[in-house]
């Protein structure tokens, strides 16, 4: 009789550990890690309308239609400064511990950059553009994958060069009507 009673508490506990590890799994099976923010890039890269010299900036840096776009003989000149920013969200160490789904790869955090740039166009003493951009980039890690700062910064670096790009090719037409309107206009020109 005992042991009858002890098998079905034993059958009982182990039907509900099976449960208890079904519904770990299940739990981490649905847990998504969002990837790198793809680089949306409407208008493939192409070289402005006009050309510039690069006064500030590193050339390996640049977004890529003002890198088509230098020339070291133009009176427009090329400002571009980049800055970045990294910042980290970590679950409590106590708490993911004991969090059964943390060891079925549920996320433990994220790392995040964000990148900042401006770009000016000037012509003598004339800007004729000034433009910003800022992108976030972000992607969580787990017990068995963690992305690289260098992947993270990567991707935001593209993601506001792309930016940038997508603004002056909005801004094209006025500033190359601004640039050879001041190229007829300069004396040293004729």
């Amino acid at each position: 009789m005992k042991s009858s009673r002890l098998r079905d508490k034993a059958m009982k506990f182990g039907l509900a550990f099976v449960a208890l590890l079904a519904i770990g799994i299940a739990s981490a099976c649905t847990v998504q890690q969002p990837g790198l923010a793809p680089s949306v890039a409407p208008i493939p890269p192409h070289p402005l309308p006009f050309t510039g010299r690069l006064i500030s900036g590193d050339p390996r840096d640049l977004p890529p239609a003002v890198a088509m776009s230098l020339s070291q003989d133009s009176a427009v000149t090329f400002s571009y400064r980049e800055e970045l920013s990294h910042d980290e969200y970590h679950i409590p160490l106590w708490f993911s511990a004991f969090d059964p789904v943390t060891y079925f790869g549920a996320p433990l955090g994220d790392f995040g950059v964000t990148a900042f740039a401006s770009l000016s166009v000037i012509d003598g003493d004339r800007v004729l553009g000034d433009y910003t951009a800022k992108a976030y980039v972000t992607k969580s890690y787990s017990l068995y994958s963690e992305p690289t700062h260098v992947e993270l910064d990567r991707a935001a670096r593209a993601a506001v060069r792309d930016k940038i790009d997508q603004k002056l090719y909005g801004d094209a037409a006025r500033l190359a009507e601004a640039a050879s309107a001041s190229a007829s206009s300069d004396p040293a020109s004729k």
